[in-house]
C-alpha cells in the first residue's frame, strides 16, 4: 500500500472479502474437472494418461497466464482485469457442454483454465489495500478462496449424479460469470492505483516489472510454492480417481473423502497468514515441511505383506492403510500445506512491493504448472511402476529437497552472520536487508523466571505458567489414554478371534505398564536435558506409533502375540510421558501454588484412563466411527465391532496436541542441567521415602485402573464391565486434580497418613465383598479406593518441594538465598519425576498378582490382603518420618515454624 494512502477499514475489508468471495468461485470451476472428468472419461473411453492430460489442462492455463494476468493487474488495476478474467472464464466453462470430442475437450479445457490466474489478480489487487504488517494475514484470507476446490467436490457429484456432468457445467459457468458483473459494479479501484492515477505517474514497464526475476531467490520461493500449492491443487484433482480405485468409493463419497483434503488445504491459509506475521515465514515452512514429510512417507508407504521366518515357521503379518485413516492423513498433510502457501506469499508484497504482480505471477504460475505437471507424472509413475502410493513418494522428494534447500541457504547466512542468534534472523536470506528481528523472535526460552516474586508473577509468570500448564494437560490426557488402552482392548480380543490364554492376555495388561515405569526412569532427567517445550513435543508425537499399530493389529486375528507384545512396550510411551511433564510444570509455578498446578496437571492427565475406557467401547462398537478404522469384526453372536478405533481414534488429537506443544509451551534456562547434576537425588533418603509412597498411591492407581475391567469380567462373569469401568479413574482423576488445594492448606503429610488409612478400611469392603460375592460391595469398595488414590496422588507430590526446601537449607548451608532455591527446584522436579517412574510400577504388579493369585488360590483375595499389608507399611512410615511431632513436616504443616523461602536474587 502507498505511504500517505490509508484507506478506512471498512473499504479495506469490502475489498477483501469480495476477492475472497470471487476467487472462491474461480477455484470451484478451475477444479471442475476433478468431478466432471470421472464421467467425461468413462463416455470417450479415455486412457490413464488422456485423463491426466484433461484434467490437467485448466491447470496449465490458469499458470501460464498468471504471469501476464499479474502484469496487467499492476497496469490496469484489479477492478477491471478481475471482473474481466471471470466474465471469460465463464464463456469457456459453459463451452464445455458443446465439446463432443478428446481434442475440443481439452479445447475448452484450455478456456476454463483462466479460472486459475485469479489468484494473482487478486494478491496485487489485496496486498496494495493493507500495510505490510497485515499483508501476511490479509493474503492468507483471500488465499482461503482454494476452498472453492472443496466446494466442488462438495456439491458437484450430487449435481452430475441428479442431471448429469453438462449441468454442473452450466451452474459452474452462470456462477462466476454472476459474480465478474457483481465485482465490478462494487468493486473500487485500490489505493496505489488511484494515487497514480490521480499524479498521472505512468504504470511500471515490463522490463521494470520483470527485472527481479532474474534473482534465484525468487526461483527458490517458487520451487517452495510447487509443492505447497502445485502439490494441493495435483491431489485434488488426482485424489477422487485415486479414491474410486484403490478403495472402490463411488464418486459422491470419493468427492466427499476429497474435499476434506481440499478444505483443510484452504480454510487454514487465513491461520497461515497470521502465524507469518507472528513468527516469521521461516518458521512456519520448516513446520510446513517438517510435517509434510513424516505424513507423505505415511502416505507412501504402500500396502505390503511380511513373512517372518520364525522357530516354530513363517509368520505372516501385513500393513495397510485403509480408506478413513488415510484421509485423517491427508487432512493433516493439507493443514500444513495452507500454512506454507501462506508463508512463501507473506515475503512477495513485502521483499517486492513494487512488483507484487510480475514476482507474484512467477512464483504463483510455477506454482500452478505444478498443479499442470504432477497429475501426469502421477499417472505415468502408476503405468510404469503400478504402484498407487508412488504418487506421494514423488512428493516426498520435492519436499525433502526443498527443505535442504532452504536450511543450506539459512546455514550460510548463519555462517556470514558470525553467530547472530538463529531467532533474529531474517526468514529468509534475502530478507536480510529488511528483517525487523523484533517482529518474529518467539521468546521459547524463559531467560528470567522469577515465580517467587509476587510482582514477576502477577504481571507476567502466571500467564505464562499457567498457558504451558493448559497446554501440558490434554498432551497428559491423551498419554495416558494411549497407555491405559490395553485395559479395554485385552478384554475383548477373545471375542474377535484371538486365541490367547488368560495368562497371555494378563501379560498383555501389565507389560505398558512394564515398559511405562521403566521409562519414567529416563523420561525423569530429560527436561532439564533437552528443555521442557522439545521434550513434550517429541513424546506427544511418539504415541502416534503404538495407536496406529494397534488400529492395524486387531484388525486380522492371524496377528502374532509377538506383535502384540511388542506394542504392548510400545504404549509405554504414553506412560513414560508422565515423569517428564511433571518435572517441567514445577518448574513453572511458586510453591504456594505448586501443589494445585500438579495435581491438576497430573489429575486431569490421569482423567485419560477415564476418557480412554469411557470413549472406546463406544467407538469399537458403533458403525460410524468403524468407518474410520476399515471392516469391522464378526462376533460369535452375529454382532460387529470396530476394534481397530481403539488406536485410530487418538491420531488427531495427538498430532493437534503436538502442534499446540511445539507452538505454545517454553523453556525455562534455570531449569537446565545435566544428568549428572539431577542424579544428586540417588542419594537423598526422602527420595526413596517419597517413591515407596508414590506406589502405594499412584501405583494403585494405575494399577487398579489397568486391572479393573479384566478382573471384573472374570470374577462376576455375568456383569457388563465396559459400562462403567471407567468410573474408577474418573473418580481418581478428579479426586487428584479437585485435592491440590487441600494438601497445600493442610499439608501433604496429614493427607497422606488419612489417605492410607481410607484405603486400608476400603480394601478390606472389597474382600469382604469377594467372599460374600456381592458385586454392589465390590464396586463401592474400588470406587472408594480410586477416590483415596486420586486424594493421596496430590497428596504425596505436594510433600516433595517443601520436603527439599527444608533439606537443602542442611544439605547446602554455603548456599545464598537463590542458590538454595535453584538446587531446591531442581531436586524437586528430579524427586517428583523419579518417584512417578517407580510409583508406576505399581500398574505391573497388581494386574500380575491378580492373576498370580487367581492361578494360585482361584480367587483374587490373597492379593487385595497383600495390598493391605503394603499399605500398612506406607502409613508407618508417613507418621515415623513426616507427621509424628519431630517428623521432618509435623511443625510446618501444624503452622508452628514456616520454612525458610529463599528470596528472589
Amino acid at each position: 500500500m502507498s505511504e500517505g494512502t490509508t484507506p478506512v477499514a471498512t473499504e479495506q475489508q469490502k475489498a477483501l472479502w469480495l476477492s475472497t468471495t470471487a476467487f472462491t468461485l474461480c477455484f470451484a470451476v478451475w477444479t471442475i474437472f476433478s468431478i466432471i472428468g470421472l464421467s467425461i472419461k468413462e463416455q470417450l473411453g479415455l486412457t490413464e494418461f488422456q485423463y491426466g492430460l484433461l484434467i490437467a489442462t485448466p491447470i496449465l492455463t490458469g499458470s501460464l497466464t498468471r504471469l501476464i494476468l499479474g502484469v496487467w493487474t499492476e497496469r490496469y488495476g484489479g477492478r477491471l482485469v478481475f471482473p474481466a478474467q471471470m466474465i471469460l472464464t465463464g464463456a469457456a466453462t459453459w463451452a464445455l457442454t458443446w465439446a463432443n470430442s478428446y481434442p475440443t475437450f481439452l479445447l475448452a479445457a484450455l478456456g476454463v483454465g483462466l479460472a486459475g490466474g485469479s489468484f494473482i489478480i487478486g494478491v496485487a489487487y489485496v496486498s496494495k489495500w493493507f500495510p505490510a504488517g497485515r499483508q501476511g494475514t490479509a493474503l492468507g484470507i483471500f488465499g482461503m478462496g482454494n476452498v472453492g476446490a472443496a466446494v466442488t467436490k462438495f456439491l458437484a457429484p450430487f449435481v452430475l449424479v441428479a442431471w448429469g456432468w453438462e449441468a454442473v457445467a452450466q451452474i459452474w459457468a452462470v456462477g462466476i460469470s454472476l459474480m465478474g458483473v457483481i465485482f465490478f459494479l462494487i468493486a473500487r479501484d485500490d489505493p496505489a492505483f488511484v494515487e497514480r492515477k490521480a499524479k498521472g505517474i505512468a504504470a511500471p514497464s515490463l522490463a521494470e516489472q520483470f527485472a527481479p526475476l532474474k534473482n534465484l531467490q525468487v526461483w527458490r520461493f517458487a520451487l517452495y510454492y510447487f509443492f505447497v500449492f502445485g502439490g494441493f491443487v495435483a491431489l485434488a484433482l488426482w485424489l477422487p480417481h485415486y479414491l474410486t480405485d484403490v478403495y472402490g468409493a463411488d464418486v459422491r463419497l470419493a468427492g466427499v473423502a476429497a474435499a476434506s483434503f481440499s478444505l483443510a488445504a484452504s480454510v487454514f491459509r487465513a491461520y497461515g497468514g497470521v502465524l507469518s506475521d507472528r513468527f516469521g515465514a521461516r518458521q512456519v515452512m520448516y513446520w510446513t515441511f517438517g510435517f509434510s514429510a513424516v505424513l507423505l512417507f505415511m502416505l507412501s508407504y504402500p500396502p505390503t505383506d511380511y513373512i517372518v521366518h520364525g522357530k516354530d515357521g513363517p509368520i505372516a503379518f501385513s500393513t495397510k492403510m485403509d480408506m478413513w485413516p488415510f484421509v485423517t492423513v491427508l487432512f493433516a498433510l493439507g493443514f500444513f500445506m495452507s500454512l506454507g502457501k501462506a508463508a512463501v506469499f507473506k515475503h512477495i508484497p513485502v521483499y517486492y512491493p513494487n512488483h507484487v504482480g510480475a514476482v507474484g505471477g512467477l512464483v504463483g504460475m510455477i506454482g500452478g504448472l505444478g498443479g499442470f505437471v504432477l497429475p501426469i507424472v502421477f499417472g505415468a509413475l502408476l503405468d510404469l511402476t503400478g504402484v498407487y502410493t508412488s504418487c506421494f513418494a514423488l512428493l516426498l522428494v520435492i519436499v525433502v529437497v526443498s527443505a535442504a534447500w532452504m536450511h543450506l541457504s539459512i546455514r550460510a547466512m548463519e555462517r556470514k552472520a558470525h553467530g547472530e542468534a538463529l531467532d533474529r534472523l531474517p526468514q529468509f536470506p534475502e530478507l536480510q536487508e529488511i528483517h525487523d528481528p523484533e517482529r518474529t523472535v518467539m521468546p521459547r526460552t524463559l531467560e528470567d523466571w522469577r515465580p517467587e516474586d509476587k510482582t514477576f508473577w502477577a504481571e507476567k509468570g502466571r500467564k505464562v505458567a499457567r498457558r504451558n500448564l493448559w497446554l501440558s494437560i490434554p498432551a497428559l490426557l491423551l498419554a495416558f489414554s494411549v497407555w491405559m488402552v490395553w485395559s479395554v482392548v485385552v478384554a475383548r480380543l477373545p471375542s474377535i478371534g484371538f486365541q490367547f490364554t488368560q495368562n497371555q492376555l494378563f501379560w498383555l495388561t501389565a507389560l505398558p505398564a512394564l515398559s511405562g515405569a521403566t521409562l519414567r526412569i529416563f523420561y525423569s532427567f530429560m527436561v532439564p536435558i533437552f528443555g521442557g517445550r522439545l521434550w513434550t513435543t517429541l513424546s506427544t508425537a511418539s504415541l502416534l506409533i503404538p495407536a496406529m499399530g494397534i488400529g492395524y493389529a486387531v484388525q486380522d486375528p492371524t496377528t502374532p502375540y509377538l506383535i502384540f507384545v511388542i506394542l504392548a512396550l510400545l504404549c509405554g510411551l504414553g506412560g513414560g510421558n508422565f515423569a517428564s511433564s511433571m518435572s517441567n510444570i514445577s518448574f513453572f509455578f511458586p510453591k504456594s501454588e505448586k501443589g494445585n498446578a500438579l495435581a491438576l496437571n497430573a489429575g486431569l492427565g490421569n482423567l485419560g484412563v477415564s476418557v480412554m475406557q469411557f470413549l472406546v467401547p463406544i467407538v469399537i462398537t458403533m458403525g460410524v466411527f468403524g468407518a474410520l478404522g476399515g471392516a469391522p469384526q464378526e462376533l460369535a453372536d452375529g454382532g460387529q465391532l470396530w476394534m481397530q478405533n481403539a488406536g485410530f481414534v487418538w491420531v488427531p488429537f495427538i498430532a493437534v496436541s503436538t502442534f499446540l506443544a511445539w507452538l505454545g509451551m517454553n523453556d525455562i534456562s534455570d531449569a537446565k542441567a545435566s544428568f549428572k547434576e539431577q542424579a544428586v537425588i540417588f542419594t537423598r533418603k526422602h527420595n526413596w521415602l517419597m517413591c515407596l509412597l508414590y506406589v502405594g498411591t499412584f501405583g494403585s492407581f494405575i494399577g487398579f485402573s489397568a486391572g479393573f475391567p479384566l478382573l471384573i469380567k472374570l470374577v462376576f462373569p455375568d456383569v457388563n464391565a465396559l459400562q462403567f469401568v471407567f468410573l474408577g479413574p474418573l473418580v481418581g482423576a478428579l479426586s487428584r486434580a479437585g485435592t491440590g488445594w487441600l494438601a497445600d492448606r493442610l499439608g501433604g503429610g496429614r493427607v497422606t497418613f488419612w489417605v492410607f488409612a481410607g484405603m486400608i478400611v476400603s480394601a478390606g469392603l472389597v474382600i469382604l465383598s469377594l467372599q460374600a460375592q456381592s458385586f454392589a460391595g465390590f464396586f463401592a469398595g474400588f470406587m472408594a479406593l480410586f477416590f483415596f488414590t486420586g486424594v493421596g496422588n496430590a497428596s504425596t507430590f505436594q510433600m516433595i518441594p517443601v520436603i527439599m526446601r527444608k533439606e537443602t537449607e542442611r544439605l547446602a548451608p554455603s548456599l545464598d538465598a537463590d542458590g538454595r532455591r535453584r538446587q531446591a527446584e531442581r531436586e524437586s522436579a528430579a524427586i517428583i519425576a523419579f518417584t512417578s517412574a517407580i510409583g508406576a510400577y505399581g500398574g505391573f504388579f497388581i494386574p500380575k498378582a491378580y492373576g498370580s493369585s487367581i492361578a494360585m488360590t482361584g480367587s483374587a483375595v490373597g492379593a487385595i490382603w497383600l495390598f493391605i499389608a503394603f499399605y500398612v507399611l506406607c502409613l508407618i512410615v508417613t507418621w515415623v518420618f513426616y507427621t509424628r511431632p519431630g517428623g521432618l513436616l509435623h511443625d510446618i504443616e501444624h503452622r508452628r515454624a514456616a520454612p525458610a523461602a529463599p528470596q528472589a536474587a
